[in-house]
């Protein structure tokens, strides 16, 4: 039997493994990063409860329009700004940042980048 994973099953792993020690509280609440090859989601998540407080990805239909002909960096950045409007919004300020399993380079960076312009802290 082979004991090759693929590249989504080591990424899964890692993130599981980060997840043992990351955890969101209300007054903290976990910032979440998922990245396709296409798109890019983020969810602030309170994870006493299991709920998501608040979320932005690059196919909200608010966000759809300012982002064509952005290389996928720069929709990440409004991803990032998006999702922090809207947990500010609902009144959060700080979170604690979970890049999912993801090297912290490129679109998860620039994400983050974005959600720290936005006025979350991290």
């Amino acid at each position: 039997m082979s004991t090759n994973k693929s590249r989504a099953e080591k990424r899964i792993r890692r993130h599981m493994h980060v997840r043992k020690t990351v955890s969101g509280t209300p007054e903290r609440p976990r910032l979440n990063v998922f990245r396709s090859v296409a798109e890019i989601y983020a969810q602030v998540i309170d994870d006493t409860v299991g709920r998501t407080l608040a979320a932005a990805s690059s196919i909200d239909h608010e966000l759809r329009d300012q982002m064509q002909g952005l290389k996928k960096s720069e929709q990440a950045r409004l991803v990032g700004l998006a999702v922090a409007k809207r947990a500010k919004a609902n009144g959060i300020q700080k979170v604690v940042f979970d890049r999912g399993g993801y090297r912290y380079i490129g679109r998860v960076k620039a994400l983050a980048d974005g959600a720290r312009e936005g006025g979350l802290e991290f």
